[in-house]
């Protein structure tokens, strides 16, 4: 019968308890997933500078084959790899027990790891130059759609491994009453998960087989209809794992908890139930869906999706601020705000985090799911300015934060330049943001989001943009080049200290075996390793009143940009 490992160590400082195989696979992931963000970012670079006007640094077919590999190496690479680590967090150091099946979990990440390579030299061998959305018929080396199946084959395998370790800690009762929060978000990025590479899978497999000559056709609308509940799916994984990142760095700075736990759970319900559906708003300008279709998806379905973002866009916050408050942060309605750790790396990378992905991310993209309004800014460079608003903004800056928790805790390093650490997450933050805002304002010019040279340069039928759309572009370059910087400092800070960083002092530290099954018992642990009821809404008055100045003044900022964009279609049809 095969031994299970029960070998566990308990963190010092934080009382978090590890799994002696869960925290191997947990850094090795977390790495993985670090050496595909500095791939994807030595690409950024690159388009950045194709991109901006002044300098349009690549030809043309380089720029196509950089923009590939950045968008695969970003867009699932980095960010999955680091998804699986957090899951495993979640479900075995969270809950205190022993991962599932660990072998199984290393096949899992050898088969990601092997079908990353493999796609990424698919694509620099020149013949893949299909983008991240691979629309057929453009056809590329099978190789491209393999090192794409094993990936998700072995992040599908991963997302098994995680509701098995669940099954586990419930049938040893490693922890009493509901999961804790930030596990149940996990719980709904798993099954968002299991539902996205299906769906690659109905899409990615014919294809790879017409790819060798075995299927004669894939029909175009067909393709794209699937492939957007692959392609814009994974992205909502991302949503429900950085808000269950944002619960757990409030838990770790502010031991703050949540202000009503059944609010928070059904809002990530509501994930699970609706927030597919936006995948439509990638097909509203295709000729053969219905509008009923369209509109049901992106407005009545999606909203509710919504609803549940704005939902834990209050209560994380508001969580903050009654945790504030409780120490006596009492003045006005912004004191606890002001006296915020804002020089705490996770605190403010999680806080620009939420803010870029509420205003920008949130706001832009219930726009674009109007199918009216989405008829301005369809296929224009507004669109990557959106989805750097969510996937950038919102989801690696939250993950940067992570990070700088996980480095003294799971790999037991002394973080290293530490002062550059404080920076960093304003440097790249703020540069991501001013990169996006500005992107999309020039995708409201009408600026292409595919096209090489947006001047057009040599065609027959030339184009000029207006000015501003030349300075917006110019500015996006600027600002790309900031965030890039921070991208650097994040990879100079988490590199040196994972593998030069002076190892933290531990003498008591051991794997201990555990008793009947269970771990040993630790130490009081942060807020986001309890499930507990948090603060609520007092007959007396709101318990959080500043986060809801801040919500009133994101629900103006929306409705006055909703509508300035109905004033934009009018000017699309002149009636004089």
């Amino acid at each position: 019968m095969m031994a299970v490992n029960r070998l566990f160590r308990t963190c010092p400082s934080t009382g978090l308890v590890y799994h002696e195989a869960a925290e191997k696979l947990i850094r090795w992931n977390a790495v993985a997933g670090v050496v595909s963000l500095l791939v994807g970012g030595i690409l950024a670079l690159l388009v950045t500078l194709t991109r901006w006007p002044a300098v349009h640094l690549l030809p043309a077919d380089w720029f196509y084959l950089v923009l590939t590999a950045h968008g695969l190496d970003m867009l699932v690479f980095w960010i999955i790899f680091f998804e699986i680590a957090v899951l495993y967090f979640a479900a075995a150091v969270l809950l205190k027990c022993r991962l599932a099946t660990p072998r199984i979990a290393w096949v899992a990440f050898w088969l990601m790891i092997l079908g990353a390579i493999i796609n990424n030299v698919a694509v620099f061998r020149g013949d893949s130059s299909v983008m991240f959305t691979s629309y057929a018929p453009m056809g590329a080396h099978p190789a491209f759609y393999l090192g794409l199946i094993l990936f998700a084959v072995g992040a599908l395998v991963a997302c098994f491994v995680f509701f098995g370790t669940l099954v586990i800690a419930k049938s040893e009762r490693t922890y009493t009453g509901s999961v804790p929060l930030v596990t149940f978000g996990a719980v709904t990025a798993a099954i968002i998960a299991v539902f996205t590479i299906a769906s690659g899978a109905i899409i990615l497999i014919p294809t790879f087989l017409w790819s060798l000559g075995l299927v004669a056709h894939i029909d175009s609308l067909m393709y794209r209809t699937v492939w957007w509940a692959f392609g814009h799916s994974s992205q909502q994984i991302n949503v429900a794992a950085h808000v269950s990142v944002w619960y757990a760095i409030a838990g770790v700075v502010f031991g703050a908890k949540p202000m009503s736990e059944k609010v928070s759970r059904t809002a990530f319900f509501l994930y699970i139930c609706f927030l597919q559906l936006a995948s439509a708003h990638h097909l509203l300008a295709d000729p053969g869906l219905t509008s009923n279709w369209k509109i049901f998806n992106t407005s009545y379905a999606m909203y509710l999706a919504v609803l549940a973002s704005m939902v834990h866009g209050l209560t994380v916050p508001g969580a903050i601020e009654v945790a504030q408050r409780e120490k006596g942060y009492n003045r006005g309605l912004f004191e606890w705000l002001r006296k915020a750790p804002w020089s705490h790396p996770s605190f403010s990378a999680m806080f620009l985090s939420l803010i870029g992905f509420g205003f920008l991310g949130g706001i832009s993209g219930v726009m674009m799911g109007t199918e009216q309004l989405n008829l301005i800014i369809h296929n224009t460079i507004y669109v990557p300015g959106h989805f750097h608003a969510t996937v950038v903004i919102g989801t690696t800056l939250a993950f940067m934060g992570l990070t700088y928790f996980l480095i003294p805790t799971l790999f037991r390093r002394e973080m290293m330049f530490p002062g550059m650490a404080k920076w960093q997450p304003y440097v790249f933050g703020l540069g991501m943001m001013s990169f996006s805002l500005f992107m999309m304002g020039a995708g409201t010019l009408g600026v292409p989001r595919r096209h090489w040279d947006m001047t057009f340069a040599g065609n027959a039928l030339g184009y000029e943009f207006p000015g501003t759309a030349y300075l917006m572009m110019g500015i996006m370059g600027i600002s790309g080049i900031a965030a890039i910087i921070g991208g650097i400092m994040y990879l100079l800070i988490t590199v040196g200290s994972v593998f030069l960083g002076k190892k933290i002092a531990t003498p008591d530290f051991k794997y201990v075996a555990a008793k009947d099954g269970v771990a040993p018992k630790p130490a009081p642990q942060p807020a986001f390793g309890a499930s507990g009821h948090g603060a609520s809404i007092g007959m007396a008055g709101f318990v959080a009143p500043g986060t809801f100045v801040l919500a009133l003044v994101f629900l103006t900022s929306f409705i006055l940009y909703y509508f300035v964009n109905w004033k934009y279609l009018s000017t699309v049809w002149p009636l004089s």
